[in-house]
């Protein structure tokens, strides 16, 4: 039942907003009662805080898989973006909208009203940059860019990547993302003669 009332809220919250997902749509949609929700659950808050958890710890063998240390350093990127692309565009398929990335959303929309909820998003995205970071420092000990600050590269891109999401889920369109992957290379600072052999 915990994970039901975890993976509704997150649904909801993505697919619409944290602010107009009441505890009662998360309830209905997890076919749980009130009582359930309260007895796991302090607020909406605290759900929330742990949804996100859940939802990294779900996503964590696959940021795994994708950025392993065994795949070529600018390959992992483009698996990762590849990967990204093709589930928004099964979203799509499903509700009809491009929903970006769900820390975006609720972080964004809540970070000035709920510091449970804005450190949790902080903290997520601190252990997602470090994929980048480590790919980054990789391709540049290969000398396929030179990033001799991997971290404040690896910012600088994620940066522009979720600012990629949400124009993405603005314009509802799923071939921005899809494009992204000359974007990075282009902030990664690929060396083209590299970005035409690979």
């Amino acid at each position: 039942m915990k994970k039901r009332l975890t993976d509704a809220a997150l649904d909801l919250m993505w697919e619409n907003s944290y602010g107009t997902t009441s505890v009662d749509a998360i309830c209905e949609r997890a076919g749980a009662k009130k009582g359930s929700f309260y007895y796991f659950f302090k607020s909406k808050s605290e759900l929330t805080v742990a949804a996100l958890e859940a939802e990294w710890n779900k996503n964590k063998a696959n940021m795994d898989a994708l950025f392993s240390p065994t795949v070529p350093p600018l390959e992992r990127f483009d698996r990762y973006f590849d990967y990204v692309h093709d589930r928004l565009a099964e979203l799509q398929e499903e509700c009809g909208s491009i929903l970006g990335c769900p820390l975006l959303s609720i972080g964004s929309e809540v970070s000035t009203q709920d510091q449970g909820v804005r450190a949790t998003v902080d903290r997520i995205w601190d252990r997602k940059i470090k994929y980048f970071e480590s790919a980054i420092r990789d391709a540049h000990a290969q000398g396929l860019i030179v990033a001799p600050d991997p971290e404040a590269k690896a910012r600088a891109l994620f940066a522009c990547y979720h600012g990629t999401l949400a124009q993405a889920r603005i314009q509802n369109d799923v071939e921005l993302i899809r494009d992204f992957k000359e974007v990075a290379r282009d902030v990664l600072g690929v060396k083209q003669t590299d970005a035409v052999s690979s």
